[in-house]
């Protein structure tokens, strides 16, 4: 196939990849554009969002907007869309964004109506609310740094101490599973594939290559609206390693909203990030072996509301198999052409002392 062929031949973020993305040949909305894209959409939740980012520095006509809902991929386009696995939203999300849809073409196609359509409509997950903003993200939001720490603990407070960090054994030939086994073929019969980026983490809390770090209960709400960035302080006994960070709500261990849904863990986002690539997405480098260093990766967008009862946690893990492919952890310059003998286990350290303070940076609008 050509395009297996392609990403063989270009592993990297090279110029065949760069002359071919939208990035490259659409520089504003020139006609009125809406970019509608899910929180959950498992096959592209970056696309809509980075095309209303790129698009909206130039857009001096006001035609550039934005839709996010709490969907799959395509998943407003369907009849109903009230939920998402064990994730309720408390109203027909699918048929709201229609109504949306028919205004939209209703007054550029047709003429009707007063034209007016705010800069962004996103569903706000937790309260279950549809809102709306003049700019996104809003920039009511107050920045707060969630940061890991010492006995698997996160807070708002930065570590103090000098030293500070935990550790794990990260095997590929043991990978962590993205989803619950058994794996199903992705659009197989009794497939998964649809709800898995809500899917309950307790699947994968108490393994010993998947580190933790929880928040104290939340005495009241805290809404969190806009981009999501992760800085982790982290090192690896290899010379190249995987960094998949978690933001997940902890649910209360009894919920008295819904008792099965007690200790929940819903990730809210979820990205993994090849270690390789933390100067540059075009020329990759091996890492130092134990060297701490920081990666910087995007959580993206999300509009989520962590109720009064609930818990904020980190996660991270080396492995996301099947649906990332298994880092040797011993750098080769091509990962598709790696041998067997390129793989090897290698010691994870996520740091979180006053040098390398591991955190999660999240927009908090105010009450």
């Amino acid at each position: 196939m050509d395009t297996w062929n392609n990403f063989v031949k270009h592993p990297h973020y090279d110029d065949f990849w760069q002359k071919n993305s939208p990035l490259s040949y659409v520089e504003y909305a020139q006609v009125p554009q809406l970019h509608v894209g899910g929180y959950f959409d498992q096959e592209d939740i970056n696309g809509p969002q980075l095309m209303y980012s790129h698009m909206e520095k130039k857009d001096k006509a006001n035609n550039n907007h934005i839709v996010l809902g709490p969907w799959f991929h395509g998943q407003w386009s369907r009849n109903k869309a009230d939920s998402l696995g064990k994730i309720a939203f408390g109203s027909n999300t699918a048929a709201w964004f229609q109504q949306l849809q028919k205004k939209w073409f209703d007054y550029w196609l047709k003429g009707k109506g007063d034209g007016h359509f705010d800069e962004a409509y996103t569903f706000q997950t937790g309260s279950n609310q549809w809102k709306t903003y003049n700019t996104w993200p809003p920039k009511e939001a107050v920045m707060k740094n969630l940061y890991a720490g010492p006995g698997n603990t996160s807070s708002f407070n930065k570590p103090v101490s000098p030293k500070g960090f935990v550790s794990y054994i990260s095997d590929p030939a043991k990978p962590v599973p993205y989803r619950a086994l058994p794996i199903e073929m992705t659009y197989g019969p009794g497939s998964r594939w649809r709800p898995w980026l809500v899917e309950d983490q307790r699947f994968v809390y108490t393994r010993n290559d998947v580190v933790s770090f929880m928040m104290d209960t939340l005495t009241e709400d805290m809404t969190v609206t806009g981009k999501i960035m992760a800085h982790l302080f982290a090192s690896t006994s290899g010379t190249d390693a995987d960094w998949v960070v978690k933001l997940i709500d902890v649910y209360p261990d009894v919920d008295k909203q819904s008792l099965s849904m007690s200790g929940y863990q819903l990730p809210v986002a979820m990205e993994v990030f090849r270690g390789r690539y933390r100067k540059s997405f075009s020329n990759p480098t091996p890492l130092i072996p134990n060297k701490p260093e920081e990666f910087v990766i995007d959580l993206h967008d999300i509009n989520h509301t962590f109720k009064k009862g609930h818990r904020l946690m980190i996660q991270v893990q080396s492995t996301w198999f099947p649906v990332i492919d298994r880092n040797p952890q011993r750098y080769v310059q091509n990962i598709f052409e790696a041998k067997e003998t390129d793989f090897i286990k290698a010691e994870q350290r996520v740091y979180f002392s006053a040098a390398y303070p591991t955190y999660i940076a999240l927009p908090v609008m105010k009450e």
